[in-house]
């Protein structure tokens, strides 16, 4: 999820887990490396997820190997990005990793064409990068039938695509906006959407504090599951080998996630200032950032990871 400018994108995961079938996934160090004092059900749960998959090809190679070789267990899926049908090909392949909905309703492409949804996309179909006028536009009933529209179009595309539904979650994180987050609760609940992120990083913006405590409440009134905290916000782009390794030694009690935007290489399609993609894929790569995983953490394939429900047992 790329973070340019404000962002609008984890608490208590809620008690009953709809997930709770599949295995937690760990390193096979983990029974050798964990502390005497620490059992493995007492340590942070932690989900490392990839957005923008879709993207660019580029982005998906970077999935597979930080999938096959490193410690990548999670991926969020643009359904109308230029490389969409390649990284749905791939995860197919790919059975263990967990794959959600990443919504783009702003600054990328639209899945319906200008004609369905005018007063959201330029001439070419693209969202405008307006969040805070788009944010008041959205009062308007009309374009609010046209942002419902789109949503439904982007649940259904992932449905189509025949992949399970891990989690949602939003480009910028948009859906921190009330009348976006109302709206993917309710369509999203009609295809089977049980978990979302809920972008509550220590140490961010005092200004996002409100609607951040607004979206846990309703998730948890909806019985949505979802993190405890998330990292990649402030380093958004450049969370490098250094940067997981300061969050793993400190990472908190509970559910943390954290994203990242790798990539197998730099594409002007896919290039934002600031971002390091190769970097962050080196991290995942990184056999320091595997060993203080295993030793501190309990490495789990998405919010469908049983291990989640455990940590709020």
């Amino acid at each position: 999820m790329r973070v340019r400018g404000v962002h609008f994108a984890v608490t208590r995961v809620v008690r009953r887990n709809p997930y709770a079938s599949r295995h937690c996934c760990r390193f096979p160090e983990d029974q050798k490396s964990v502390q005497p004092q620490r059992t493995a059900a007492s340590r942070p749960r932690l989900i490392v997820t990839a957005d923008d998959f879709g993207a660019h090809e580029a982005v998906n190679e970077a999935v597979e190997h930080g999938y096959r070789q490193g410690v990548l267990r999670a991926t969020s899926l643009m359904v109308a990005a230029p490389a969409a049908a390649d990284a749905i090909r791939l995860a197919h392949r790919l059975p263990g990793l967990a794959v959600g909905l990443h919504l783009v309703l702003t600054d990328g492409a639209a899945l319906l064409p200008h004609a369905r949804i005018p007063d959201l996309v330029d001439a070419q179909g693209k969202f405008h990068d307006a969040m805070v006028r788009d944010g008041f536009r959205f009062l308007r009933r009309g374009v609010r039938r046209q942002l419902a529209d789109e949503i439904r179009a982007q649940f259904k595309a992932f449905a189509a695509s025949g992949l399970p539904l891990d989690h949602v979650n939003a480009h910028k994180h948009f859906y921190l906006h009330p009348i976006i987050l109302s709206l993917v609760m309710s369509i999203g609940a009609k295809f089977g959407m049980r978990a979302m992120r809920l972008p509550d990083e220590p140490g961010m913006s005092f200004s996002l504090r409100p609607w951040v405590a607004l979206m846990r409440r309703r998730m948890d009134g909806a019985n949505i599951v979802h993190n405890d905290h998330v990292f990649g916000i402030r380093q958004s782009g450049r969370m490098d080998e250094s940067a997981l390794l300061d969050i793993l030694r400190g990472l908190p009690e509970g559910v943390s996630e954290i994203y990242l935007h790798p990539a197998i290489r730099t594409e002007p399609e896919i290039s934002v200032p600031g971002y390091r993609p190769v970097a962050e894929l080196a991290s995942l790569l990184s056999p320091q950032v595997r060993d203080m995983i295993a030793e501190r953490c309990v490495l789990c394939r998405g919010f469908r990871d049983p291990a989640v429900a455990r940590a709020c047992a």
